[in-house]
């Protein structure tokens, strides 16, 4: 019941989603799924002390790309990353905790691997930009946005977190 209430609260006031129960939306792409990257990607993550709320393995359509992207639609570039995004599976994850859109974007490192420092996902994982394993909410309104078009509401899990007192004072 305390779920629906916050779900409920979440989603009429939210610009008030902040603070320990921030989302945010990491997508790691089909070069990320073919290379096996998934486990160490989520480990990253577990390990900083986010948690999970979502997660699926989805062949992502067109449309929903296009959607996904549509700040890109004028790019040169956009048919070929939405070709590149269908070519394979996606692993789809909603991650929760406090300002988990910001550090997450640190995590992932910058969209040009080249400019990306070591231990970062990009950083570790990736050489071209056209194949940089993972996708990150750049703003918590981004993340609300991308959440929605990705995630039911009902796929979401909230639960409560046993470690969440020693992450958190």
């Amino acid at each position: 019941m305390i779920c629906l209430f916050l779900s409920v609260f979440a989603y009429v006031f939210q610009s008030g989603w902040t603070g320990v129960n921030e989302r945010t939306f990491i997508a790691i792409k089909p070069d990320g799924v073919q290379r096996r990257l998934v486990g160490q990607i989520v480990q990253r993550f577990e390990k900083k002390g986010f948690k999970l709320v979502g997660m699926k393995l989805i062949q992502a359509t067109e449309g929903l790309l296009k959607e996904h992207y549509t700040e890109l639609r004028s790019k040169p570039f956009f048919s070929g990353l939405i070709s590149y995004m269908s070519s394979g599976p996606v692993v789809a994850m909603v991650w929760q905790g406090l300002d988990v859109v910001k550090m997450a974007r640190k995590m992932l490192g910058e969209t040009n691997p080249a400019d990306s420092l070591p231990g970062t996902i990009r950083g570790d994982y990736c050489v071209e930009v056209g194949r940089n394993v993972i996708h990150g909410s750049d703003s918590v309104e981004s993340a609300q946005r991308e959440i929605s078009l990705w995630f039911r509401e009902n796929e979401l899990q909230c639960w409560e977190d046993t470690h969440s007192h020693w992450i958190y004072n």
